[in-house]
């Protein structure tokens, strides 16, 4: 299968836009791989139909947004993921090794390496950071966009530390995607170590009452439940699943610390 062809019938409103535009010098032609159909990025492999959503349009709009597919999800972290890593000014290896290992423990080893190599050209290109963002927040539900961010987070640590330049464009990439300073704050502290992490990620402070820890819990295991992001398919719900995980987790330890 060529890569044009493999590529060609996975993509929905990511082919209009900055995003698309992207894709396109990534791939050499755009036109070559939407033409030739019958193909997929890492998506269920079965062609999208591209109707009015198509075309990516920045100017608000009370029409529905249109659901966002695996493929189309798959393209915006790469894109995303490339200008994390150029944060600090170069590109460590280890986070180089921490995308193409998370994408082989999500999509397989050769689905992987043809996403490793579309994310290998896409990280040769100077992004429009904020236009690709917009798009991204117009066209993408915003518990995919918390995926992101959590994803984004993850490249960061994969050195071992989150340097200052990362965490200043993730802080960046989070406003553009219209993400919330407390929902940041959430996943932020899901990579870090704190007396506080706990009472971080489930959006409170210290001062909280038990009842208001186990409110701010219902609400984060809702917000971050798998189930949200079931449209992206089962490799994503994986990623979900931790994000959930790590709201259990402060739960229980705050519930340890307060014996309740």
């Amino acid at each position: 299968m060529s890569f044009a062809k493999w590529i060609g019938g996975a993509l929905g409103w990511s082919f209009g836009g900055p995003i698309g535009a992207i894709i396109g010098l990534a791939l050499g032609s755009l036109i070559d791989g939407a033409t030739e159909g019958g193909g997929f990025l890492l998506g269920d492999g079965k062609p999208k139909q591209r109707g009015r959503y198509g075309q990516y349009t920045s100017r608000n709009t009370t029409q529905a947004q249109p659901q966002t597919q695996s493929g189309d999800f798959e393209v915006s972290l790469l894109i995303l993921a490339s200008v994390v890593i150029k944060a600090d000014g170069k590109q460590q290896q280890s986070e180089l090794d921490y995308v193409r290992q998370q994408f082989v423990s999500m999509y397989g080893k050769e689905r992987a390496n043809h996403a490793f190599r579309l994310f290998k050209n896409i990280s040769k290109q100077d992004i429009p950071t904020r236009k690709v963002c917009l798009q991204i927040r117009t066209m993408m539900d915003h518990s995919s966009r918390l995926q992101l961010l959590h994803f984004l987070f993850g490249i960061a640590k994969a050195d071992g530390m989150v340097t200052a330049d990362e965490v200043s464009q993730i802080y960046m990439i989070a406003g553009y995607l219209g993400i919330s300073s407390r929902d940041y704050g959430s996943i932020k502290a899901m990579f870090y170590d704190s007396s506080d992490n706990a009472y971080k990620i489930l959006e409170i402070t210290k001062e909280a009452t038990t009842e208001d820890i186990k409110k701010a819990y219902r609400t984060m295991a809702k917000k971050y439940h798998p189930d949200k992001v079931i449209h992206l398919g089962e490799a994503h719900q994986k990623g979900a699943e931790e994000k959930f995980r790590q709201v259990q987790n402060a739960y229980e330890q705050i519930q340890k610390e307060r014996g309740f």
